[in-house]
């Protein structure tokens, strides 16, 4: 019970640090990091609460989407290549502790999840055979099914505005015309031209 709550105050803690750090970092690169950690600190959170399902999409998902985040950053920023190696040195130390100290947190619950401690502390424990990923699913797709579709939709739009936004006019950027690639006749493409055969002397 104690080291649970020593776990939670930990990770709270951690991952306020790690969201004010988002807020306040001066370079979008730390940010997306701290934003990584945030990320990490809240499924460890859910991990806590028994709620493995929803950890799991947190780090699969959000953590996993972050990596198109830097696609963004580059393109709508017009970051250099260049100037992103450059700087993959500066930003190598701040990675490799951030990583670190994910890589304990999610050692320590396994440890502690291991070794038969109650994970209990604060929340009501699951009853036997129960399955929060089935419950999850009987809820989403019954009661709250219409929020459900529409978070759909505005995931959607959110994703078109995106890829509107990044769309620019480039100098000598190639667009194919797909009406006219579709309309074109053999005809007017191809052209049989008959020659007599020649013969080596």
């Amino acid at each position: 019970m104690l080291f649970h709550s020593i776990l939670f105050y930990v990770f709270a803690t951690v991952m306020i640090g790690a969201a004010l750090g988002v807020v306040f970092a001066r370079n979008p690169v730390h940010s997306v990091l701290f934003l990584v950690l945030t990320f990490f600190e809240s499924a460890m959170l859910w991990l806590l609460a028994e709620a493995e399902f929803l950890a799991i999409v947190l780090v699969l998902v959000y953590v996993g989407a972050v990596m198109v985040l830097f696609l963004f950053v580059i393109m709508m920023l017009e970051v250099t290549i260049e100037a992103v190696k450059s700087g993959l040195v500066r930003y190598a130390r701040l990675a490799i502790v951030i990583s670190l100290v994910m890589a304990f947190q999610l050692i320590q619950l396994i440890w502690f999840r291991g070794s038969g401690g109650e994970i209990s502390g604060g929340f009501v424990p699951n009853p036997e055979g129960y399955d929060n990923t089935k419950a999850l699913g009987a809820v989403l797709y019954t009661e709250h099914v219409y929020a459900f579709e529409i978070a759909a939709v505005v995931l959607l739009v959110a994703i078109v505005a995106a890829i509107t936004l990044t769309m620019r006019k480039r100098p000598g950027l190639k667009v194919q015309n797909i009406a006219e690639q579709v309309a074109v006749r053999a005809k007017d493409r191809v052209r049989i031209v008959k020659m007599d055969a020649e013969k080596k002397s």
